[in-house]
């Protein structure tokens, strides 16, 4: 067991991946059996008939393929405190809250010990495999990472972000350990209340410490690349902290500033080095080898939205490599890289298959069937059956369904994937988008009815005044630093500046995603900027899509318009009569 080892056993490791993969179909189906042993007497397996039958045709026939919205009421229930069992045999004690949102309210997902043993299953392979061609030493991790508190539900359950309810367990800490990848920063760092005097503590760990430190990680691209250009910010002051030996007064917490005091001691030597290291780069280019010497690879995840950071993490890391982390949500886990050398946007994920049941539902085009109803004609679309894990098709995308050892069932992830090849008879997937997803600068994730729930709630400030948004839509504006979401307001008549700017900040307030707010607060994501076009720009929208030959009866306005969108696009910006940027974060 992971709690006597000292150092993982990386070959074995491996070894046993390998034997796993070897044969996935079978996998599958015991880990299937498992899933459905543990918890056959949860309620809502109980309800669908399965009646102890625990085979992948028994399962498909009865248990319905679902979303978070179906689930909704039962894990309420947990959450609430049920004493029975709901969706899981044994008691469901903790509960991770989802970066996406439901009906405008953050998405409640169970956690359980099963889920940080595949947790800890993910990190352990991908680091035997990572390691195996960037070997680390015994050395320490500068780790930007931040756990917010857990908080206690109705019925007594822990609630906290996925990432805190991992760094919280104990487990944790004992993996980290065995994989030589030990944070430098102090727990009290780690779990510091405020996130920009972690930020800086984590910094100032890692210059102390600076030739021990063998990789950079975060949860998130986007995060490393944060922490860096607030490096560009604060060095001389972080020079100041260890020239002295002397925390800066920024650091207001007792239990951080004590914790920071144990490795802070006069150190002149070192603060002159650092110094000269960053006085003698060139646009900071290469920062990160300049003053870790000894790191072998930056870490975090890359892929989706966070690839738009990888020109800038490229710039810092000068010429030591990017490794992508694995694939996940806070539904579970899903693959592990097992192929650190290939360049990060060609990142692909091997799944394990038995952290979890996968199936996949073929993205092809929908059999469609024309139905003719009193002139109207409707599209009716039948969904293609889902298809287990061995029998994806390499090039052919795929919506992911997962049913986990923590009490999801054939649970739609809502993820877009690509089969990029097979690893033995596991398929690596490449991530291509959240389906439904509409707006995202890095870990925020804000889809089509949370962009409509926020137009929704300015509109009535508007309303007071008699006027309407008649249409609207979004984009998101990455050529700025950071980027920020722009929205898109066609409205019937004059409203002053002053209700329009509140409109702003409305809109900017309106969106209650954990990963929106949080990054709003850390300036992750810029102001968000409201653009009041002139009247008739949506119609000119129409007449574009119409002189493609789209038929009226079937458009859509675009509710988010990509770079790739460019005409859409540019009518919206050569229609703009005012501009408002919010003041709400």
């Amino acid at each position: 067991m992971l709690e006597k080892m000292e150092i993982l056993h990386v070959e074995k490791v491996i070894e046993e991946f390998e034997t796993m993969t070897k044969d996935a179909e079978n996998v599958q189906r015991e880990t299937l059996k498992k899933i459905l042993e543990e918890n056959g007497s949860a309620e809502y397996l109980q309800n669908l008939g399965l009646n102890g039958r625990t085979d992948p045709q028994s399962f498909k026939a009865c248990v319905p393929v679902v979303t978070h919205q179906d689930l909704e009421p039962y894990i309420q229930r947990i959450v609430d405190g049920a004493s029975s069992p709901v969706l899981t045999g044994k008691p469901i004690t903790t509960i991770s809250l989802s970066s996406g949102t439901t009906q405008g309210r953050p998405k409640f997902v169970p956690f359980n010990d099963e889920l940080m043993e595949t947790t800890l299953q993910i990190f352990r392979t991908s680091y035997a495999f990572r390691n195996r061609e960037f070997p680390v030493k015994n050395g320490k991790a500068l780790q930007f990472i931040y756990s917010s508190k857990q908080s206690r539900t109705k019925g007594g359950l822990f609630a906290g972000t996925a990432t805190t309810n991992v760094f919280r367990n104990s487990q944790f800490k004992k993996a980290m350990k065995a994989m030589q990848s030990q944070c430098c920063s102090p727990d009290e760092v780690i779990f510091g209340p405020d996130f920009r005097q972690s930020l800086y503590c984590h910094l100032l760990c890692g210059l102390i410490f600076r030739e021990e430190i063998q990789l950079v990680s975060s949860t998130f691209a986007h995060s490393i690349v944060h922490a860096f250009r607030t490096l560009e910010q604060v060095w001389e002051e972080l020079c100041d902290d260890i020239r002295e030996g002397i925390l800066t007064s920024r650091i207001t917490f007792p239990s951080v500033r004590s914790a920071m005091a144990k490795l802070l001691k006069p150190n002149p030597e070192l603060a002159d080095l650092i110094h000269r290291k960053i006085s003698g780069l060139s646009n900071w280019y290469g920062l990160i080898p300049e003053l870790f010497p000894n790191v072998k690879y930056i870490y975090g995840i890359m892929t989706g939205s966070m690839e738009h950071y990888l020109k800038k993490l490229r710039h810092y890391a000068g010429d030591v490599p990017l490794i992508s982390a694995d694939y996940g949500s806070s539904e579970g886990w899903i693959g592990a890289n097992i192929n650190p050398n290939v360049p990060t946007e060609s990142t692909t994920y091997a799944v394990l298959p038995n952290i979890g049941y996968f199936e996949f539902i073929p993205l092809k085009e929908n059999v469609e069937e024309q139905v003719h109803d009193r002139g109207d004609a409707n599209i009716l679309s039948m969904e293609p059956k889902p298809v287990s894990l061995t029998e994806v098709k390499i090039g052919e995308e795929y919506e992911v369904i997962v049913t986990s050892f923590a009490g999801l069932y054939r649970y739609r992830l809502g993820d877009v994937v690509k089969v990029m090849g097979f690893h033995n008879s596991t398929p690596e997937l490449k991530f291509i988008c959240r389906r439904n997803l509409m707006l995202t600068v890095n870990i925020d994730k804000n889809t089509e009815k949370d962009l409509q729930q926020a137009v929704e709630e300015a509109a009535k400030l508007i309303a007071e005044e008699k006027q309407e948004v008649i249409d609207f839509s979004s984009h998101v504006d990455m050529w700025t630093d950071p980027g920020h979401y722009v929205i898109f307001w066609e409205i019937s008549g004059e409203v002053s500046d002053e209700v329009l700017k509140e409109c702003c900040n409305c809109l900017d307030r309106s969106f209650v995603d954990a990963g929106y707010v949080s990054s709003r607060k850390v300036s992750a994501i810029g102001p968000l900027e409201l653009r009041v076009l002139w009247r008739g720009t949506f119609q000119k929208v129409l007449d574009h899509y119409l002189g493609l030959g789209a038929a009226v009866s079937q458009f859509k306005t675009p509710r988010c318009v990509g770079p790739t969108n460019y005409n859409v696009l540019q009518i919206l910006c050569d229609n703009v009569a005012k501009t408002y940027f919010s003041t709400a974060f």
